[in-house]
């Protein structure tokens, strides 16, 4: 059971890994049109149907393509991921017809390890002359695994999915309108990114806030964000602050550690929280926590997909709230990780000093 577990992780992670590069490309493709027509006052592009701002529309209107390609990529995959090329079509197929459904990402999820395990069972259990093999990855496992999908997402499992997908929807919507519960997901999202640093706890936040997006929900991805930016900082903050407490290699790593903070990439705090991570790894939870609840309960809110990175806070109503919060994120790592672990010390040596510690008994 373990190891289907760890196989369903990778092949989750794989679909994620795909999907990335799509959510940031169409994100950052409605963002920046958006974000210069309100520089000049405009706020809404669609009412436009000529000229510079109906051009910047066009622009963003891709960028939305690309957002509703998030279940199609993600389902086809992680089939994938599971069958390889022959799995590749079911899974397209059964993403597209999640979005279209409004099965949404429990749709892509379901379409891809489907389409993936029949795909691999065609290949294992269906066998054909030599001369025939060619047909097999063409026609016959496209035809058998995409009829799978037909049948499973289109009569099954349609109507269960979609009243699913929508009441999580309206709940996620709900608390995200509410005071209280608004900065509960917060707390939530910002925690959940500082637990594993880019593995499977990480990467879920993440994926939550940004599969979102496809519903045009975009506040739970700006919690993300926070804690994303904020944690890297942190360390950033802590080698400029407490420079005799750092090993001379985690110094330059504190440095580097600027930009993935500015960027928006969380492994930069990787090297640090290796130190000891049970110290550490709750110190970044809290901090991701804290970051991401500061920012909504100053008042942030996305009303476009948000850009990640500390030049994010451009995207967001409110922006200088989030920057608050990134503040606020990287101050808790910057002053208690230094004092609750001396980054001076190796692990070896701390192994070292352990067994100097033990008593030695011998008997002669």
């Amino acid at each position: 059971m373990k190891k289907l577990l760890n196989d369903w992780k990778g092949y989750l992670m794989s679909g994620i890994s795909y999907m990335l590069p799509v959510v940031i490309g169409g994100s950052l493709v409605v963002a920046v049109p958006t974000i210069i027509a309100l520089c000049f006052g405009v706020t809404d592009l669609g009412s436009y149907k000529t000229g510079i701002w109906h051009l910047m529309n066009e622009v963003a209107q891709i960028g939305w393509t690309g957002i509703g390609l998030v279940n199609l990529v993600l389902a086809g995959y992680i089939a994938y991921a599971i069958g390889d090329k022959p799995g590749l079509a079911a899974g397209f197929i059964g993403g597209a017809f999640a979005t279209d459904s409004n099965m949404g990402f429990l749709g892509a999820l379901v379409a891809g390890f489907a389409a993936g395990y029949t795909a691999r069972w065609c290949q294992n259990h269906i066998h054909v002359g030599e001369k025939f093999e060619t047909i097999m990855p063409l026609v016959v496992v496209p035809l058998i695994s995409t009829m799978v999908i037909a049948i499973l997402m289109g009569v099954i499992l349609k109507d269960p999915l979609a009243w699913i997908n929508s009441s999580l929807v309206a709940w996620v919507k709900g608390m995200v309108n509410s005071g209280v519960s608004s900065v509960v997901l917060a707390l939530i999202i910002g925690g959940m990114i500082g637990s594993d640093l880019g593995g499977p706890v990480n990467k879920a936040a993440w994926m939550t806030g940004n599969i979102l997006l496809a519903e045009k929900i975009y506040t739970p991805a700006m919690m993300a964000n926070v804690a994303i930016a904020g944690i890297p900082l942190g360390y950033a903050v802590a080698t400029l602050l407490f420079k005799k407490r750092f090993s001379s290699e985690l110094l330059d790593a504190g440095r580097s550690d600027w930009f993935m903070g500015f960027v928006g990439i969380t492994e930069g705090a990787i090297p640090f929280t290796l130190m000891s991570p049970l110290k550490l790894i709750p110190i970044n939870m809290l901090a991701g926590a804290a970051g991401s609840a500061t920012t909504v309960l100053l008042g942030a809110k996305a009303n476009i997909p948000p850009v990640g990175g500390i030049y994010g806070f451009v995207t967001l109503h409110n922006g200088w709230a989030y920057l608050i919060g990134l503040a606020v994120c990287a101050l808790i790592i910057g002053v208690l990780a230094p004092l609750a672990v001396d980054f001076t010390v190796t692990n070896t040596e701390e192994d070292n000093a352990d067994d100097e510690d033990d008593i030695d008994f011998k008997f002669e």
